[in-house]
């Protein structure tokens, strides 16, 4: 099924951002690249602020986050409540973060996996949907941390 899907890097995941776009037009689904548009350096915050503003207003259903190691890019993304946002590199991490924990954005390092590995979590994450039950209660408690006990 065909999604708004928003996608953001910095300057060292350029390349990446843009082969995912292309690839994610061509199975049909409508993208929001919010940059950068060039190699420049740029700081990955802002860009990670972005794409979370972008899928916690509804202008896109799911996001892609990337950056050379994907950990700084997640880290800004996940400073928006309304936003989970799993650290993958593989197709299990990225079904997990579907299965288990409901993430609406994946992020990814374009200096440590390859296209045809995040061409794959990302099909991974779109295709897996949310488990539910026992995780729902966990994702509550993401959600508003009033919800959480403290540990015994």
């Amino acid at each position: 099924m065909a999604e708004t899907i928003a996608i953001a890097s910095d300057h060292a995941a350029i390349d990446l951002k843009a082969t995912l776009a292309q690839w994610l037009r061509e199975q049909g689904h409508e993208v929001i690249d919010l940059g950068p548009a060039t190699a420049d350096s740029v700081d990955y915050p802002d860009y990670g602020y972005a794409l979370a503003e972008a899928v916690a207003g509804g202008r896109a259903a799911r996001g892609i986050a990337l950056c050379g190691s994907g950990i700084g890019i997640s880290i800004a993304v996940n400073r928006n409540p309304a936003v989970r946002c799993a650290l993958v590199s593989d197709n299990l991490s990225a079904r997990l973060s579907r299965q288990h924990n409901d993430a609406n954005i994946i992020a990814m390092g374009a200096r440590l996996i390859g296209v045809d590995t995040a061409k794959d979590c990302v099909s991974a994450f779109l295709a897996t949907p949310f488990e539910g039950g026992r995780h729902q209660r966990r994702i509550d408690k993401l959600s508003n941390p009033a919800f959480a006990k403290e540990p015994a």
